[in-house]
């Protein structure tokens, strides 16, 4: 039984067999009502193909490095010379091997002992949960922290205590019923660029004799002194116990890390099933990236550039009634709220060559679907006369200003008066 009617391929090929009845009917109550009804029968995250003069505000290189001359010639300088590389899982790597040379400097630029390289940041969060947590360790998440966090909540076997969305004193009153455990946050939020309080979170976390884990994937390379991210900005990378990062945002990459005391090094390459189950990076990624964080560490300029772009756009939507108050780092979140009327807001960005990227669930709540812009460093004054001009021309037709969100905070300013 074919549950949904998909564009047929235009050359014959192998048939698959029957789906059990099971998955049929759950795709057909979990998913074809969505498919059909909400999203009109077009997947909702692919629509037009940008041009080459579109404006793309849905990637993740902040500091605009892709493509950089120096990480080029490191990749293609490996690919020449590395002939004789043995892909095997990098549990298996010795201590001199660049990929582990790449481990000491990524770590001592975070101001920790050691650290490890994964496949990703999802891996990267995954693995080190799975290591330093068990069922019988509380785990307390931010609500809004990203889902490879609590998927290594999950894999530990502990159990999850969400606590509310850059809530401190909520936080303490958790741990305060639970007891001592781990807690986990985000440096900036991947969804709406909220910044984490992560003073008092450490002070919480301190307070009640537990650990801490900050993923700076969306501040690593964008914030702190030579871009070691949030924890070193403000002075407590010394009091946080493990720091993770996708090194897909600023570093424009494919791989992951997180951070350890030494001494833990060869407990965790014998309890994380993503790096044991894993291969290594390649010579010419590890290369790579070795070469990106020598240019990451030389771009203040860019991230001068970076954080005065966030301000220009921030103050600019906020001026013609986009309610982007959730956050205020160079991630913007576009809240529509229903799925069907962000695909109205993508449509209507796009039609003016502007790309953003559509987040709805399971990367959202239900309801709470959204267009999220990216900045970059890279960004040119035509390309931001361009995006206020599209804002502008579109408020009054997609009404940010009556968006679910926009009516909860006029609600909640209501309230305070």
């Amino acid at each position: 039984m074919q549950i949904l009617d998909f564009p047929p391929v235009s050359t014959p090929g192998p048939i698959d067999p029957p789906l059990s009845s099971h998955l049929n009917q759950r795709i057909a109550r979990d998913f074809a009502p969505r498919w059909l009804a909400e999203w009109g029968g077009k997947f909702i995250l692919h629509s037009k193909p940008a041009g080459p003069q579109a404006l793309r505000l849905d990637g993740n290189d902040y500091l605009g490095i892709s493509g950089h001359p120096e990480i080029v010639a490191a990749q293609v300088d490996a690919l020449r010379k590395d002939g004789e590389f043995v892909i095997q899982s990098g549990a298996f790597l010795l201590s001199d091997h660049p990929a582990h040379r790449l481990e000491q400097s990524l770590a001592r630029w975070l101001g920790k002992e050691d650290g490890l390289l994964c496949q990703s940041g999802y891996a990267a969060n995954t693995g080190l949960i799975q290591a330093i947590a068990d069922a019988d360790t509380p785990v307390y998440v931010d609500t809004m922290a990203h889902t490879s966090l609590w998927e290594g909540v999950r894999a530990a076997r502990a159990t999850g205590h969400a606590f509310r969305h850059n809530d401190p004193e909520h936080l303490d009153r958790m741990i305060q019923r639970h007891g001592p455990g781990l807690v986990i946050v985000d440096s900036v939020y991947s969804t709406t660029g909220a910044l984490c309080p992560l003073a008092a979170m450490v002070e919480v976390t301190e307070r009640h004799g537990s650990m801490i884990l900050v993923d700076e994937s969306h501040s690593l390379g964008t914030h702190g002194p030579g871009g070691a991210g949030l924890c070193a900005a403000l002075g407590l990378s010394h009091r946080v116990h493990f720091i993770t990062a996708s090194l897909a945002k600023a570093f424009a990459g494919r791989a992951g890390f997180f951070t350890m005391p030494r001494a833990m090094r060869y407990y965790v390459l014998s309890e994380s099933f993503p790096n044991i189950f894993s291969s290594c990076l390649l010579p010419h990624e590890v290369a790579g990236l070795a070469a990106t964080l020598d240019v990451i560490r030389r771009a203040d300029d860019a991230r001068g550039r970076l954080f005065a772009h966030t301000r220009r756009i921030r103050e600019g939507l906020t001026e013609l009634g986009y309610p982007i108050h959730q956050g205020t780092e160079q991630i913007i979140a576009l809240e529509a709220g229903t799925e069907p009327d962000t695909m109205v807001l993508r449509d209507a960005l796009e039609s003016h060559g502007v790309h953003g990227a559509v987040f709805c669930a399971p990367a959202t709540s239900k309801n709470r679907a959204m267009v999220r812009l990216t900045l970059n460093a890279a960004l040119t004054e035509a390309e931001l006369l361009h995006f206020e001009a599209v804002t502008r021309a579109i408020a009054p037709v997609v009404r940010p200003w009556d968006w679910p969100i926009a009516r909860r905070q006029r609600g909640r300013v209501a309230a305070s008066v």
